[in-house]
């Protein structure tokens, strides 16, 4: 068997095909592809289509199931934010302010100025903080669940984030129960700091410094009626009214992220209910017990008047009880007040010093000058001072024209111990002469007036009448002007009808008292009246005098009525009368005394 092979070798192929046609001039260079190659190709594409699309089922699936995922992530953030914000957004203002709001104070009210009209710039220093947790409903609670856990640690993140918010407000009303303004308070914005879960002390209270205009009401009655009613109750309530408040995240100024976090309140009324404490030298606030008068709280320490230019001036101390903790420090600017005499008698402008409270009491000092007196008020001056010269003390009213309508009445003690005015009361050459039944005495009165310490002042006493007891013997030691019973040996007594005129010069005074002066007055045959009862103690000083050697000791008991005109008090009144000025003092009664011993003899 043989085979046959082509000319180079190769083995002849033999199928069926279609035999090639041998090239030719027309026959291309480049034959074109062979249709075994086309088939290949063919077959290939489908090969790649099945290969693509598995990939793109997959990219689309992932595409579809991560745009899923961030929906639902969304979604769940929405709601969430959603959750928190509707819950800030419900928040009552009661609710923010009663439960929220935690303020420590204040420590420290320092007044900047007060106008005319009895406005306040007032710098008020505290501490301050919200709760926002608490009113939120985001501090964490032992009975939480995990998802409610997480959902409230969400939750305090957030605030924690937010860190603080900024408050404008409109001018804040503050009315009583009754529905009488009391004030009206202009409070810039404010920053405050907010947190969650804070803890059990205040130490997550940031300080706060603020100048607030305060606009008392003009109706003092209205505060001098609140205040004695939250005193018996013990508490008191102030209905705030505020016409808009916006809330923003951040602090004031801010213009990140938190600024976009607001909202805004419109006509805010809320109530402010608060216990008085006990107060340190006070009575117990509450079970209806009266308010402490101003005498309660007041002690004058030390008073003084002078004439200076012809002009009284006035100069005060007194000490005050601080009733407010250490830690609270106030200082007032100086305070206009008016002192007046009831009814309604001004007599003294007066200004306090610039004070800051000091404890346990308050040293207040003041300065003033008299003011002029209505006509037809001169009694009432006169009473004041002839109650003050014996150690009584004087009805009187205090007011503040800052404040209209209203007045506190306190009382004006007298001095301690009771001051002696009236000293070395003596009579010179006195005569006693009968005229039938009657007795009359002659003489002239001399004695030393002085003033009270701090009184410094010109005067001049223009007229006297005396109401004296005479004694045989030293008078008794008595407080009384004129004793009831009448004590031992008084037996007659001298009552002038009408004024003495009197002489008075200034003297040298001392240190226990204020200006002296030097009075005489002469009386001229002056009823001298017998007791009832006591003739014969009134012979037995007769006899006295007519047989002992040097005479008869009189003792004077009594009290005097003085006419006083005082430099620099501008009245159109006539002078001051002092009245019930006490007085002893004691007389040498020798022979001469009684002229004719013919005329006495018979009557003893």
């Amino acid at each position: 068997m043989s085979l046959n092979n082509s000319a180079n070798g190769r083995p002849v192929d033999k199928g069926k095909g279609r035999a090639v046609e041998p090239p030719t001039e027309r026959t291309p260079l480049i034959p074109p592809a062979s249709s075994s190659l086309s088939s290949s190709v063919s077959d290939i594409e489908p090969l790649h289509t099945q290969s693509r699309r598995p990939l793109l089922y997959k990219l689309l699936y992932v595409f579809f199931i991560s745009l899923l995922l961030c929906v639902v992530v969304v979604v769940a953030l929405a709601l969430l934010a959603w959750s928190y914000a509707s819950r800030a957004s419900n928040l009552s203002p009661d609710t923010i302010i009663n439960d929220g709001l935690v303020f420590e104070g204040p420590s420290r009210v320092d007044v900047l100025n007060m106008t005319d009209t009895g406005e306040i710039w007032a710098l008020i220093e505290g501490r301050i903080g919200l709760d926002a947790g608490g009113v939120t409903g985001m501090n964490s609670a032992d009975q939480d669940n995990l998802v409610q856990d997480l959902w409230k640690s969400l939750g305090r993140w957030g605030i924690r984030k937010l860190d603080r918010v900024s408050v404008h407000m409109s001018s804040v009303h503050v009315v009583s129960e009754h529905g009488e303004r009391l004030a009206t308070l202009t409070i810039p914005s404010q920053e405050i700091a907010i947190t969650a879960d804070p803890p059990d002390d205040l130490s997550w209270l940031q300080p706060v410094s603020t100048t607030v205009f305060i606009q008392p009401t003009t109706n003092g009655s209205v505060l001098k009626s609140f205040v004695q009613e939250a005193w018996r109750e013990g508490s008191f309530a102030l209905k705030m009214d505020i016409g808009e408040v916006a809330v923003e995240g951040g602090s004031l100024g801010n213009t990140g992220w938190r600024h976009n976090l607001h909202n805004k309140f419109r006509d805010v009324n809320t109530v402010i209910r608060l216990i008085i404490p006990r107060l340190p030298g006070l009575p117990q606030p509450g079970r209806n017990v009266p308010s402490p008068s101003l005498e309660d709280l007041i002690n004058l320490e030390s008073f003084s008047v002078t004439t200076v230019n012809d002009k009284l001036t006035l100069a005060a101390c007194a000490t005050i009880i601080d009733p407010a903790p250490p830690s609270f420090n106030f200082t007032l600017p100086p305070l206009p007040f008016v002192v007046s005499f009831p009814p309604d008698v001004p007599i003294a402008h007066v200004t306090t010093e610039s004070f800051t409270t000091t404890h346990p009491n308050i040293t207040l000092h003041m300065t003033g000058s008299v003011l002029p007196l209505p006509s037809g008020s001169s009694s009432v001056l006169s009473t004041f001072l002839s109650r003050y010269l014996s150690a009584l003390p004087n009805p009187i009213t205090i007011s503040t024209p800052l404040v209209s309508n209203l007045s506190v009445d306190a009382v004006f003690p007298g001095p301690r111990p009771r001051p002696k005015v009236l000293r070395n009361v003596t009579i010179h050459d006195m005569k006693i002469k009968p005229r039938g039944s009657i007795f009359f005495a002659s003489g002239t009165v001399f004695a030393r007036i002085v003033l009270p310490k701090g009184m410094n002042i010109d005067l001049d006493v223009s007229h006297v009448l005396p109401g004296v007891l005479v004694f045989d013997g030293e008078p008794p030691q008595s407080d009384a002007a004129l004793p009831d019973p009448l004590p031992d040996h008084a037996f007659a007594h001298i009552q002038p009808d009408e004024w003495l005129v009197s002489k008075c010069v200034p003297a040298e005074s001392n240190e226990d008292g204020g200006s002296a002066f030097a009075v005489s007055a002469k009386i001229e045959e002056v009823p001298l009246e017998v007791l009832p009862g006591r003739q014969k103690e009134f012979s037995n000083f007769v006899s006295k005098v007519i047989f002992g050697a040097d005479g008869a000791l009189a003792g004077l008991v009594g009290t005097v009525a003085v006419c006083v005109d005082v430099p620099g008090l501008p009245s159109e009144d006539d002078s001051l009368q002092l009245d019930g000025l006490p007085f002893q003092g004691s007389v040498r009664v020798g022979k001469k005394s009684i002229f004719s011993l013919t005329e006495w003899l018979p009557l003893l």
